[in-house]
C-alpha cells in the first residue's frame, strides 16, 4: 500500500487523510500540506488498495466495502505503530473515519473531521454517480487516468457499480455512529451534489461525542478544493481547538 508521511512537530497527534471513493493521494493536491503547515500537525496520506499508487483491486467491491476498509485502516494504524491520531476523512473517506472510531478493538482517534460523509443511501447520491457515470465517456476517464493508470477502469466500475446496485440500498450506518465517542467537526459544501443536510444532521443525532457541524457557502462535494480558503480555515480551528 502506497503511504506518504509529511513531517510537522512531534509532539503533535497525526492527521491521517482518507481520500473520497476515486481518490488518491495526489488528487489532494497540496491541502494537506498546507494544513501540516498552518497547524504543525504531522501527517500520513495513503492510498487505498485500487487506487493511486497501490496495488490495484483483486476483487469487485461489496456492500461492506467501507466497513471492510476500516479494518484495513485498523492495521495500518497497528503496522505504522500509530496510537495518536486525527482522522481527515473525505466522502467515503469520512465514512470509513466514522466507522473506525465504531470499532470496539481500534485505539480510538483524537478527533475526526469529516467532510462530505455519507451514513446512508439518498436519491441525490445515486443521482450523482449516474452524472458520473455520463461524464466518464466525455472526459473524467482521461483525468481520473492521470492518477490511477491501467487501475482506472476496475476502481471506477467497482465504485459506480456498487452504489448503484440494489443490495447497496442496506448500505446505513447509523448504528455504527451511536459507537463514536471522539470529538467530530463535520463539514459539507452547501450545494453537495451526492448528499443532502440530512446527512450532517445525522451525524449530531448519532455520534456520542462532541459535535460541530458547518455547510461551507457555495461548495460542492469537494470544499477543500472548491471552497479551499474557508474549508482550510475551518479545518485549521478545529485543530488548534483539540
Amino acid at each position: 500500500m502506497y503511504l506518504e508521511r509529511i513531517a510537522g512537530r512531534r509532539t503533535r497527534p497525526l492527521l491521517v487523510f482518507l481520500h473520497h471513493g476515486l481518490g488518491c493521494v495526489s488528487l489532494w493536491r497540496d491541502f494537506p500540506t498546507k494544513l501540516v503547515e498552518a497547524s504543525g500537525y504531522p501527517a500520513l496520506v495513503y492510498d487505498r488498495l485500487g487506487h493511486g499508487r497501490s496495488p490495484a483491486l483483486s476483487k469487485p467491491r461489496t456492500p461492506r466495502y467501507l466497513h471492510e476498509e476500516a479494518h484495513v485502516l485498523h492495521h495500518l494504524l497497528d503496522a505504522e505503530k500509530i496510537q495518536d491520531f486525527v482522522l481527515v476523512g473525505h466522502s467515503d473517506g469520512a465514512s470509513i473515519a466514522l466507522l473506525y472510531a465504531a470499532l470496539w478493538n481500534a485505539p480510538p482517534p483524537r478527533a475526526i473531521i469529516s467532510e462530505a460523509a455519507h451514513l446512508f443511501v439518498e436519491d441525490i447520491t445515486r443521482a450523482g454517480i449516474r452524472a458520473a457515470v455520463d461524464a466518464y465517456g466525455q472526459g473524467l476517464r482521461e483525468r481520473l487516468m492521470r492518477h490511477h493508470g491501467t487501475k482506472t477502469d476496475m476502481l471506477f466500475w467497482n465504485w459506480a457499480g456498487a452504489w448503484l446496485a440494489p443490495s447497496f440500498d442496506a448500505f446505513d450506518i447509523r448504528e455504527e455512529a451511536r459507537r463514536v465517542r471522539c470529538p467530530v467537526f463535520a463539514l459539507q459544501g452547501s450545494e453537495d451534489e451526492y448528499g443532502s443536510a440530512a446527512q450532517l444532521e445525522t451525524i449530531r443525532a448519532c455520534c456520542q461525542g462532541p459535535v460541530e457541524t458547518r455547510f461551507i457557502p457555495g461548495a460542492r462535494h469537494e470544499p477543500h478544493q472548491q471552497a479551499f480558503e474557508a474549508m482550510f480555515d475551518v479545518m485549521r480551528g478545529a485543530l488548534l481547538s483539540l
